[in-house]
């Protein structure tokens, strides 16, 4: 039992020691931090920084990169936050040396990232690879949203951002014609009052995601356009079902197609019977018209179904309850995305190729709502990565027994079924096992197959490549490997958004975004090196040896 308290004496006098060493372990991860970002090479910061002339010395480019790695490292992204961090947190006292930058310091560095970011996410992955970090021997490739800054609520549909971009500038020539009458003509004239004024260009980004909004919409009518006059030239010999948009007249000329076969079939019957009497012939007579022959009259269903389904179609259009196409007028960039919950985010889409030991070693910031058309360009940058990562490794790390990476390349790659496609499948690169369904559905499916001992590696070919692909993650072999996706791929995601509480970027606009993301994933990277144990006091002191 204690005896009393502790005495709270908050007017002692005290010294930090002089030593900034003294003021954190040995062992902590700043001093790990700031070691390894000085094994990089951070010239592009410098590039852009001018030194000499007049005026105050500024801040070492270095430095703040280095508190930038730290500040995401705690999910500190807020340049006020970093400043106030840099003043009440020790471990951002240390590495500004007690010499705290501005916000706008801060953030004007990282609003200079694109270029830069990626070459240090480049730079980060090659110190991992001299730790001897990188198993490449399977690799897993997964989509993840991460949140714009901007709200859902500055959504706005082409109609409504025609009737913003009028009453904008209704409202200035309102100003201009007040200011004269106020001002006489020594005013300029286009000056506007401070509640109209916005210094975020509110004009430039109204008329941006309109004029994105008015591409998209014709870009969609012309593909369109052109898919159902390809449809349409064939003739009645193109097989499938038809584009939206050649559906109702294709079934129209399938009907007059329909009604002159059998026009042109009367027309033969009826010149047979109205010729000579040939002994042992028949002479058959049309007991159908063109309109009740039985063809005909499919035909003419078909085409009322097609009608009803786009009239059904365009009743939705002027009826539907959402807003349809939207474009922000914070971030045009951003788009409105699904979650898996069932609502919407404003957020861009990243695409990460993870390793077995959990970097993040190819990353790809998308406006796309869907994962497919991204599995290509991924398979060549996880390929530039792995050549990367094996040009530096020292000792080589350890790949996965079951599936050894190639040529200096990535063993087998997964991914889920938001990349199944014939095209996907079948494109040349690494060994690869794309889900053709749910992971329940695999399962299950797996299960079954074990349970009736049917060897789907054997026997008749699978018909087509996605069949292929079902048969083989049926197998013991297939979905035992598959398994492992969800932790290689989504252990970085569940780390950046839940260890390093990042779920929302600080930046506007997809290149300083994209910058931005990069950034993020490189101090993943660094932190995996740390949390590892790879990256070392004992290991720094080698690097730099």
């Amino acid at each position: 039992m204690a005896k009393g308290y502790r005495p709270v004496l908050r007017d002692q006098a005290f010294l930090l020691p002089p030593d900034r060493r003294e003021w954190l372990p040995a062992d902590h991860a700043v001093w790990l931090v700031i070691g390894g970002a000085g094994q990089l090479d951070t010239s592009l910061f410098h590039a852009g920084r001018r030194a000499g002339g007049v005026g105050a010395a500024g801040y070492d480019p270095d430095m703040l990169a280095t508190l930038l790695v730290w500040a995401y490292a705690n999910g500190v992204t807020s340049s006020r936050r970093i400043e106030a961090a840099c003043l009440a947190d020790v471990g951002f006292r240390v590495i500004c040396a007690e010499d705290v930058p501005d916000h706008v310091t801060i953030a004007r560095f990282r609003a200079a990232f694109p270029g830069a970011a990626e070459a240090l996410f480049r730079q980060v992955l090659v110190l991992c690879a001299r730790l001897g970090m990188g198993k490449l021997g399977t690799v897993a490739l997964d989509g993840m949203k991460i949140g714009a800054n901007a709200s859902k609520a500055a959504n706005r549909t082409e109609e409504g951002l025609r009737k913003l971009a009028a009453q904008r500038a209704a409202e200035h020539a309102a100003a201009d014609a007040a200011e004269d009458e106020l001002l006489g003509e020594g005013c300029r004239g286009d000056e506007v009052p401070p509640e109209v004024v916005n210094p975020r260009t509110r004009d430039e980004r109204i008329r941006k995601a309109l004029a994105d909004l008015e591409a998209e919409r014709e870009a969609g009518e012309a593909a369109q356009e052109h898919k159902a006059q390809e449809y349409l030239a064939q003739d009645g010999r193109a097989r499938g079902m038809p584009p939206r948009a050649a559906a109702v007249e294709a079934a129209r000329a399938r009907l007059e197609r329909a009604r002159a076969a059998r026009a042109a079939q009367i027309a033969d019957l009826q010149a047979k019977a109205a010729g000579p009497v040939i002994p042992g012939s028949r002479r058959d007579r049309p007991k159908a018209g063109i309109e009740d022959f039985s063809r005909v009259t499919k035909a003419r269903h078909a085409l009322e179904q097609a009608e009803a389904r786009a009239a059904e179609a365009a009743r939705k259009e002027t009826t539907r309850k959402g807003p349809g196409p939207v474009r922000n007028i914070t971030d045009p960039d951003s788009r409105l995305m699904p979650t898996r919950g069932g609502g919407f985010i404003q957020s861009y889409s990243t695409q990460n190729v993870a390793s077995e030991d959990g970097l993040i070693i190819a990353t790809e910031l998308t406006q796309d709502t869907t994962d497919t058309a991204w599995f290509a360009p991924m398979l060549t940058k996880a390929a530039d990565a792995a050549a990367l990562i094996t040009a530096h490794q020292s000792p080589p790390a350890a790949t996965s027994s079951a599936a050894p990476a190639r040529d200096g390349g990535t063993g087998q790659v997964l991914a889920d079924a938001g990349y199944c496609s014939e095209d996907n499948l079948t494109t040349p690169g690494p060994d690869r096992l794309i889900a053709t369904g749910t992971r329940r559905t695999l399962e299950k499916t797996a299960r079954q197959a074990t349970a009736a001992s049917q060897d789907h590696t054997s026997g008749q070919a699978a018909d087509g490549p996605s069949a292929a692909m079902a048969a083989r993650l049926a197998t013991e072999e297939g979905i035992t490997a598959y398994r492992r996706r969800g932790h290689i791929a989504e252990t970085p995601h569940g780390h950046i958004k839940h260890n390093m509480g990042i779920r929302r970027l600080a930046t506007r606009g997809k290149p300083k975004a994209a910058a931005e993301w990069a950034f993020t994933a490189a101090v993943h990277n660094l932190l995996k090196a740390i949390t590892t144990g790879h990256l070392t006091l004992t290991a720094l002191t080698t690097l730099a040896s």
